[in-house]
């Protein structure tokens, strides 16, 4: 197949154009930059702009574009720049395809599981009700851009993300394991909070799923099975490395370094991946151990 994928140079994307062309599929990756070989064109959602040329003939899109959440302090500034990467890109995006003669077959766009708030100890699914708040409304608009496309009867997934669990890049592999590494891990906050977590490897494999199954439209969480609280996870991971996992970062210190964002760090969603697996996915990593085992080992081998 012929495949377009926004948001290539992040984690999820990099590993998922890695996989497809590893298998034989072309890959065209869509960058806000000048295009550097014939195998990415440009594309400038701000504008309203996408080259058609690197979405003529694709059978798949694969949407992952962007602001990162954590990358900077939440401020106003910066909650436009979040919106805007994800809603207007989108927006650009599925309208340029709902104008090609012959559109992909399907959409697989970026949503995350904070559409559905803070769950607290209640395990959701993605028939469950969205919640109010910043994360939530821009997830439910993020969705909602892809309109054209659904209408252009482009089949249209997204894909209700938690933190992926990597052992290079992300939030993991960049923060958390060195942390945990040098003794300084812990939980956040109480720790009761729950992360809806999801090994890189079973993520990509569930992407590729999504282009595959004809079945499977609207929102798929793309979480693992069986999600734990931070305080489970930070045992787990302590233990791996044989370190202590005693510390504690309370609750004012990081409402204190990250602002607003720290509302959504101290709280969490018990989601599950109910459309996966009643769709026959199997995961390669079912229990967040297995997610950071097969973390902690593909660090060490350096992929």
């Amino acid at each position: 197949m012929r495949i377009a994928v926004t948001g290539s140079a992040g984690l999820i994307g990099t590993a998922l154009v890695r996989s497809l062309r590893a298998d034989g599929h072309e890959v065209c990756r869509l960058v806000r930059r000048p295009p550097r070989g014939p195998d990415e064109a440009a594309w400038d959602p701000k504008r309203g702009y996408v080259e058609e040329s690197g979405l003529t003939g694709c059978a798949a899109v694969v949407n992952l574009a962007g602001a990162g959440l954590g990358d900077h302090r939440w401020t106003a500034a910066y909650k436009k720049e979040i919106r805007d990467s994800r809603v207007l890109g989108t927006r650009t995006l599925a309208a340029a395809l709902a104008t090609l003669p012959e559109p992909p077959q399907v959409l697989v766009n970026a949503s995350g599981v904070g559409v559905y708030g803070d769950t607290g100890d209640r395990t959701v699914d993605e028939d469950s009700p969205v919640a109010g708040g910043f994360l939530p409304s821009l997830c439910v608009e993020w969705e909602a851009a892809t309109a054209p496309a659904r209408e252009a009867g482009v089949r249209t997934v997204f894909t209700r993300t938690g933190p992926v669990v990597a052992g290079r890049g992300g939030a993991w592999g960049r923060r958390l394991i060195p942390l945990f590494r040098a003794g300084l891990g812990g939980r956040l906050g109480t720790g009761r909070q729950y992360m809806s977590w999801m090994s890189l490897r079973d993520h990509v494999a569930a992407l590729r799923f999504l282009i595959d199954e004809d079945g499977l439209s609207g929102p798929v969480n793309l979480t693992g099975p069986a999600p734990v609280t931070n305080r489970e996870m930070t045992a787990v991971l302590g233990r791996l490395l044989h370190r202590p996992a005693v510390f504690a970062v309370p609750a004012p210190a990081i409402r204190l370094a990250l602002g607003e964002f720290a509302e959504d760090v101290l709280t969490g969603q018990r989601a599950v991946p109910r459309r996966l697996l009643d769709a026959g996915f199997r995961f390669q990593d079912p229990t967040v151990e297995d997610a950071l085992r097969w973390a902690l080992t593909a660090d060490r081998r350096g992929d």
